[in-house]
């Protein structure tokens, strides 16, 4: 894969660069401001990029604005975002166009290589690849949605998976059921949650930020 990578840091950069190259995968590009992480996304249009949410130079949120100027100008570019802190609305924003090829990780994960890679190609394939410590602390604080009320425990079960990026088979190894029962239940949720059959829409992402919304 050609990787674009934007970190302020330079020693996290450099072993993100090390990382990807390790992998196999070739790094055409790497920025440490917003401004330089928008035009190395414009330029090179890379498989998939790894983006710091904040850069200079105003160290807010300068690597999200240059990954959704760049998606709004390239749909579906793919785009997996770096944070040191859980930002529900982050996460939001980046789902909300429903076309995948999202991720959300925290720094920390970083450190867990087979994870991290197994994410990064999941968003470059034009999945979605949520960090389970994200889930999990914006389902803390959420509130509650009627229609995600709706759910079964085991549904909410499939449907925490799917949101950390996971394919069906995926899902049925973790949960040790079999891959027609997860079928089912995708297919329910699916249903409860309003969100049709239209080959014009990517349903997972769509259910992922129904997920997200939770904690709105």
């Amino acid at each position: 894969m050609r990787v674009v990578v934007a970190e302020d840091l330079y020693l996290l950069r450099d072993g993100m660069v090390r990382l990807l190259e390790a992998y196999g995968h070739t790094v055409v590009g790497t920025a440490s401001t917003g401004p330089e992480t928008l035009e190395a996304l414009r330029t090179l249009k890379p498989d998939v990029s790894i983006l710091d949410v904040r850069m200079p130079p105003t160290q807010s949120d300068e690597g999200l604005r240059a990954a959704l100027a760049a998606r709004n100008e390239m749909p579906g570019l793919p785009v997996l975002i770096l944070s040191q802190h859980v930002e529900q609305l982050y996460a939001r924003e980046l789902l909300a166009d429903g076309t995948g090829g999202v991720g959300y990780f925290l720094k920390e994960s970083v450190f867990d290589a087979d994870q991290f890679m197994d994410a990064l190609e999941r968003v470059a394939g034009g999945g979605t690849a949520m960090d389970p410590v994200v889930i999990s602390k914006l389902l803390a604080s959420g509130s509650s949605n009627r229609r995600l009320e709706a759910l079964t425990e085991r549904e909410h079960s499939v449907l925490g998976l799917m949101a950390e990026g996971l394919s069906n088979q995926a899902i049925a190894k973790r949960l040790f059921l079999g891959d027609s029962a997860i079928s089912k239940y995708t297919t329910s949720l699916f249903g409860k949650l309003g969100i049709t059959d239209d080959d014009s829409s990517n349903r997972r992402v769509l259910a992922v930020l129904a997920y997200l919304n939770r904690a709105s």
